[in-house]
């Protein structure tokens, strides 16, 4: 299964790219995420492994991802293993006009029998993983958007 979803950004694709990669500070800004754990202490690069809890499908899950591939400000590649499939997400930002686009292709590829066996399952949860996807495109689009733009301060008073 593999699909790709984008969204424009009304920030600079470098700000657009740093917030993405803010993963230890993703569950304050992208909702689906409980909680995050860093496993690894040091800058955020190739190499990097996080422990992400997230309610999906209603349920609690926890994942471990490690960041594979990392080009700043215009790409990085996370990868997990689960129930017997290997998961890639890609984030690419490019400049588009006064914003940015972020677009996230996430990938899965069965490498056990029992996951090859049930892989038309997934093809059957892939709307919900979009929903998903999108969502914190949206919410990490969001984050972004309030780091570039914040509120002008005003001297003025209200009563």
């Amino acid at each position: 299964m593999k699909f790709t979803l984008d969204r424009f950004v009304n920030a600079p694709a470098d700000v657009t790219f740093e917030t993405f990669s803010d993963f230890e500070n993703s569950p304050e800004y992208i909702e689906a995420i409980e909680r995050l754990e860093m496993l690894t202490d040091q800058p955020v690069g190739v190499g990097t492994k996080f422990r992400e809890t997230r309610t999906m499908f209603g349920k609690e899950a926890t994942e471990e991802f490690e960041v594979i591939e990392f080009d700043r400000p215009r790409r990085y590649v996370l990868r997990s293993y689960s129930c017997g499939a290997e998961y890639l997400c890609e984030f690419e930002f490019a400049e588009d006009g006064g914003g940015s686009r972020a677009t996230s292709t996430v990938s899965t590829q069965a490498q056990t029998f029992f996951a090859k066996l049930f892989s038309p399952i997934g093809v059957l949860m892939s709307g919900t993983m979009k929903r998903l996807i999108a969502k914190d495109l949206a919410d990490g689009a969001a984050a972004a958007e309030a780091k570039a733009n914040p509120p002008e301060e005003t001297d003025e008073v209200r009563t």
